[in-house]
């Protein structure tokens, strides 16, 4: 793609001007997204002015800025000639990652080889949006044993999912196995109507909403019928040995200590299994250590268990949920 950086003063902080051209127009016009959406993230984000002259784009700021947006807009407009869309989302993922591919020490695998991670499910395709995503999954690939913990929003319990139906999928585990403590979040429910499932399905709800981005309906129905995906409260899981399995335990911060060894001494031949959780919403009776704090002190210099952590700057739902969780932090 042929670009060409206008002469700046001598200034290093007087604005420089850089062009872009872009040979396919409707391609160009995807980029910029609806009434130029996408431009006016890249201009808010990184403090740039972007002008559209043609096929052309121009532009304006200093020159690290000017250098970062030719990174993401470049990124950008090659996703779409590989014939995939550009959504609110890619564009936040460039942004936050400034189009750095580079390989760390998960990239030995051979699905990330030239450091792009994606994840391939039956009804999408995810990508990680931070760097602290793109390093969760890739430890989730790499390892046996891992631990996924950070506030509300970034992702961790949804990109764990993904990359079991994606291992479920490519036949490397026999089934899936989603749980969660079945703990209320502050208020008493009283007793809820119907049998087991339909008492316990309110809790394991977030399960099945990430489940559903990711499979069919009809084929997801089908599976949980089968017993080859199970959602299930964490007491289920006593006496169980879970072999040839993807296993996530979510919300784990909600589990005492003696459910974290029980569930954590679960894990069998070809298995994987990931926890997650968040320190900040423990809503066990006061006084009442959590097992996810235990079990990070005991086990974090363990070989084979990875420790993923995750910001507020790693939120990746509505902009204001970071702003939430970043204003109850600092008023602890």
């Amino acid at each position: 793609m042929p670009t060409s950086i206008l002469p700046a003063p001598n200034d290093p902080n007087a604005l420089a001007e850089l062009r872009l051209e872009f040979p396919d127009n409707r391609l160009l016009i995807d980029l910029c997204g609806p009434y130029d959406k996408n431009l006016a993230e890249i201009e808010q984000k990184l403090n740039v002015q972007i002008l559209r002259r043609g096929n052309q784009l121009a532009v304006m700021g200093d020159k690290e800025a000017t250098a970062e947006a030719e990174t993401v807009l470049n990124a950008l407009y090659e996703r779409l000639e590989a014939g995939r869309d550009v959504e609110t989302g890619d564009v936040d993922r460039e942004l936050r990652m400034h189009g750095d591919e580079t390989p760390d020490a998960g990239a030995q695998l051979e699905m990330f080889r030239g450091g792009k991670v994606e994840i391939k499910t039956r009804r999408k395709l995810i990508e990680p949006r931070t760097d602290a995503q793109k390093s969760y999954v890739q430890s989730l690939f790499a390892n046996e044993l891992n631990f996924g913990i950070g506030p509300a929003g970034t992702g961790k319990t949804y990109l764990a999912v993904a990359v079991g139906v994606n291992m479920f999928i490519n036949g490397l585990v026999d089934r899936i196995i989603l749980s969660r403590p079945a703990v209320e979040a502050g208020e008493k429910l009283g007793y809820l109507p119907g049998d087991m499932k339909d008492k316990v399905d309110p809790y394991m709800q977030p399960l099945y909403d990430a489940l559903n981005d990711f499979l069919p309906g009809k084929q997801s129905a089908k599976l949980i019928e089968e017993k080859r995906i199970e959602i299930a409260p964490l007491a289920f899981m006593r006496g169980r040995t879970l072999s040839n399995a993807f296993v996530v335990l979510d919300e784990a911060q909600n589990a005492t200590s003696m459910q974290m060894k029980m569930f954590l001494t679960r894990l069998g031949e070809g298995s994987r299994m990931v926890i997650t959780g968040d320190r900040t919403q423990i809503d066990l009776p006061r006084g009442m250590p959590s097992g996810l704090s235990d079990a990070e002190r005991l086990l974090k210099r363990i070989d084979k268990i990875s420790f993923s952590y995750f910001t507020s700057k790693d939120v990746v739902r509505h902009p204001l949920v970071a702003a939430i969780i970043e204003a109850y932090e600092a008023d602890q």
